[in-house]
């Protein structure tokens, strides 16, 4: 093959004969016929660190798995990834948990897979790196001698400066991402996040066309906003709703619906609070709108994740202790996970798709609920400003997750709304998705990356 083969590097390695996920179909295609190499980890904890990969048959592109010792999991993961970058990238500083050890182990984890990557990679290779656990995984190739194109696209957003500076290794941090060829965003803000952060660095010059070049090494920075199979989807949600029923409602009675890992930076608290502002602003809607709020756990050994539940159980009882009676729970919350073909059924039934993170790179679920969407009679999608998809989803109703009086009203005016304007408002964002979708996404990127000038200015 001409162009080399894709090589994509992820933290968590799709594993099984039939791996599922967006990134999954979106990666698929983008091996092609001609195959490729995925690695990651493998998921396993073991006393001892991998010295070799494990390979995974039974798909047209090969798989290597490595394994993660105890302490690696702890402080590779748990630790710098998830109790130091999580926050800082999604806008809360104040919760990181700094540990010299946390960011020893991420720099090992790095340095230990570059070191078995370098042992595969074949000279014309394109190297697609995934996500936040591995952002110093380029500048550790490029210690070994790998002068390959490499990728790295970031699946949430990135900091501002000003928090970028609660590191302690702030300089560090920005020199692994200089040793990137390519660096996709979800988002035009988090493009000019980065820049900034770049012209911070006096080593930093701004080229004529518009890469930048540090010493030698030049890089670039594009958003390529990640997309889902919205044709598919929408398939998925005929299907789901035929095969059946949803959410039992009383006649005239409307769902709201949520659906959010249980973190922070997805503003469900807000949400909960914005709802009860809804009841108590519109009396009329007692007993008429029921908020459905899906909210699987993750990462429940971090202490900031065992808050949030904490909170979320106790808001939901106040709200619903407040206004419920025999025959309404105003909020039905469930922290469990629900099967994405379940999913794709209850967004069609809901009237309104309620999508409001604090800070978020792209959120899928915007636009999941709008595929799932009927044509004829579509609901309407309440979005954050905060969340990516804002930046293309601009026909849904964009609010300020902080202002709870706006959430409200937005959710007032999508109850309201007649039939023609949703109709409308729902076929230009349908449309969007349609032309944007997973696989223009990793098309684009790869087709950008292949043809940045190779390794030096």
């Amino acid at each position: 093959m001409s162009d080399g083969r894709l090589v994509v590097v992820s933290n968590r390695l799709p594993i099984g004969p039939n791996p599922s996920g967006g990134l999954v179909v979106a990666l698929t295609d983008a091996f092609g016929d001609e195959g490729g190499l995925w690695v990651g980890t493998s998921g396993r904890v073991t006393t001892e660190p991998s010295g070799k990969f494990t390979h995974h048959d039974g798909l047209r592109f090969e798989r290597l798995s490595f394994d993660l010792t105890l302490r690696q999991h702890e402080n590779y993961y748990l630790g710098y990834s998830n109790s130091v970058l999580w926050p800082l990238f999604h806008g809360r500083a104040d919760l990181m948990e700094i540990k010299s050890e946390f960011l020893d182990d991420y720099l090992a984890v790095n340095r230990h897979l570059a070191q078995m990557l370098a042992s595969v990679v074949q000279r014309d290779d394109v190297i697609w790196v995934q996500d936040y656990q591995l952002l110093a995984l380029a500048e550790a190739l490029r210690d070994m001698g790998v002068n390959n194109r490499i990728g790295f696209f970031l699946h949430i957003p990135f900091p501002t400066l000003y928090d970028i500076k609660a590191l302690p290794n702030s300089e560090a941090f920005i020199s692994w991402l200089a040793s990137f060829d390519l660096i996709g965003l979800q988002a035009q803000r988090d493009v000019a996040r980065l820049l900034e952060a770049f012209r911070s660095r006096k080593d930093a010059e701004f080229l004529p066309d518009g890469a930048i070049r540090f010493g030698e090494h030049r890089v670039e920075a594009r958003n390529f906003p990640v997309g889902i199979d919205a044709a598919a989807f929408a398939r998925e949600a005929v299907a789901a709703t035929k095969a059946r029923p949803g959410v039992s409602l009383e006649p005239g009675e409307r769902l709201i619906i949520g659906v959010d890992r249980l973190d922070y930076s997805k503003g469900i608290p807000n949400r909960f609070k914005a709802f009860a502002r809804l009841l108590e602003k519109r009396e009329t809607l007692s007993g008429q709108v029921t908020l459905l709020q899906i909210a699987p756990p993750t990462r429940e050994e971090v202490a900031a994740y065992q808050d949030i539940r904490a909170e979320l159980e106790q808001l939901s009882g106040q709200i619903n202790g407040r206004y419920a009676d025999l025959t309404w729970t105003p909020i039905r919350y469930i922290h469990r996970a629900v099967p994405r073909a379940r999913l794709a059924g209850l967004y069609r039934q809901a009237a309104i798709g309620l999508v409001t993170p604090l800070a978020d790179g792209m959120n899928l679920v915007a636009k999941e609920y709008v595929a799932a969407q009927d044509p004829e009679d579509p609901g309407v999608l309440v979005l954050s400003s905060f969340a990516g998809a804002a930046e293309q989803m601009e026909d849904a109703l964009i609010v300020n997750p902080f202002d709870l009086d706006e959430v409200a009203d937005a959710m007032a005016r999508a109850l309201e709304m007649p039939l023609g304007e949703r109709k409308a408002r729902h076929g230009r964002l349908m449309q969007g998705l349609l032309e944007q979708d997973v696989t223009w996404w990793s098309r684009s990127f790869l087709a950008t990356l292949r043809g940045v000038p190779r390794g030096l200015a």
